[in-house]
């Protein structure tokens, strides 16, 4: 393997939210089409197509087909969960650098939402009734994923301490980047009060606790340095990256609920980048729920492990004006839900300095997270500018 330089080259994303009368397919190859116009090249410039299409697996290899594509190096569908975006970057870059392509499309988009329907019914098709053994969960109401993180979060709270006001501030938060954000699908400002007093979902969940459901697509260009640089936008460096898959979920006396992923992966991407959380000015993490932003904040060490309740809820830590700048789009809670590319969409316009209003100063280094499946899979990423 070479040691040739990667970026992120070009970026596309399609509308967000409540968009109907599209597949995911569809929402796949606007989002490629897109991402390629901002880098300055054509489809056919692509010789590598890496795709990903949400829970059910709503895209797959025909999007080949589907964009005209010839004579590609590299095809291949991926599902990490949450994780996925984060390690389609991972693959495409370790394919750049060996030589296997030159210029890779990223793909995720997903098309749960039907109109007229439920946002809470989004996801219920891909789920099935467990069978035997672990029907026993499902039959004392631990049937869903909302359940289930719920479950990760009330062990954390009881074994340090977190309390749901905790968990709050940083729904607030990010409700504050969100304002600032144009592509948010929440852009009122939310006050603690409206946290505390929106419906439970799954106890110690309430509304605001928990992520949207969106339709959309995102797509990223991974290429060579050099290359990215002759291109139209700013390069994105492809600086260091890890996975975690801890794999003890429901195994007794595991640290479900207390230790991620994040506590391994990241520190291999950060010795990766050769850098340290004192020179990451921007951190994008993986929120389907305020407590995984809260435990992830811990296991990278930007605060000690129980700690991450009293870390959250200090004055002048988050939000915009905070010396943290985390989720500065607004996260999944507030912003959009594409799963990890929710994160790492904004990472790379926070790294070309490309956020509007709601830029930070200091974008040399991002961190980005994604978190899959219930605190199964873990991706981290660290990306810089040029």
């Amino acid at each position: 393997m070479t040691t040739t330089e990667t970026a992120v080259a070009g970026l596309g994303i399609t509308r967000l939210g409540k968009v109907y009368g599209r597949t995911a397919t569809q929402f796949a190859a606007e989002a490629v089409r897109l991402a390629a116009e901002d880098a300055g090249i054509s489809l056919g410039d692509l010789d590598g197509l890496i795709v990903s299409g949400g829970v059910t697996n709503a895209v797959g290899l025909d999007l080949q087909g589907v964009l005209g594509l010839t004579d590609l190096r590299l095809l291949t569908a991926m599902q990490g969960y949450g994780s996925t975006a984060g390690q389609m970057v991972q693959y495409a870059t370790m394919a750049v650098r060996s030589g296997m392509a030159e210029t890779i499309a990223v793909v995720w988009a997903d098309d749960p939402l039907r109109e007229n329907g439920r946002s809470s019914a989004a996801y219920a098709a891909a789920g099935t009734a467990p069978a035997g053994f672990a029907g026993l969960r499902a039959s004392n109401g631990i049937s869903s994923t909302n359940t289930l993180y719920a479950l990760a979060a009330r062990r954390h709270m009881k074994r340090y301490g977190t309390t749901q006001d905790q968990l709050g501030h940083i729904a607030v938060a990010q409700r504050d980047w969100a304002v600032l954000n144009p592509l948010a699908q929440f852009r009122s400002p939310l006050t603690l009060e409206e946290y505390h007093a929106s419906r439970y979902i799954a106890e110690p969940f309430h509304l605001f606790d928990c992520c949207l459901v969106s339709n959309g697509g995102a797509a990223l260009i991974v290429t060579t340095l050099d290359r990215a640089r002759a291109m139209r936008q700013p390069p994105v460096r492809v600086l260091g990256w890890g996975q975690s898959h801890p794999g003890a979920t429901g195994i007794r006396n595991d640290e479900f609920g207390l230790v991620t992923g994040a506590a391994a992966s990241g520190p291999r991407a950060l010795a990766m980048a050769d850098t340290s959380l004192d020179e990451i000015g921007v951190v994008e993490l993986y929120d389907c729920y305020t407590y995984t932003a809260l435990v992830t904040l811990e296991d990278y060490g930007f605060c000690e492990k129980g700690e991450g309740g009293s870390f959250v809820s200090e004055p002048g830590v988050l939000g915009p004006t905070g010396r943290l700048k985390v989720n500065t789009g607004g996260g999944q809670l507030s912003s959009y839900y594409l799963w990890g590319m929710t994160p790492l969409t904004e990472a790379v316009m926070q790294t070309r300095g490309q956020a509007g209003e709601r830029q930070v100063a200091d974008h040399d280094r991002v961190l980005v997270s994604g978190n899959g499946g219930v605190l199964d899979h873990h991706s981290t990423l660290v990306i810089g500018t040029d």
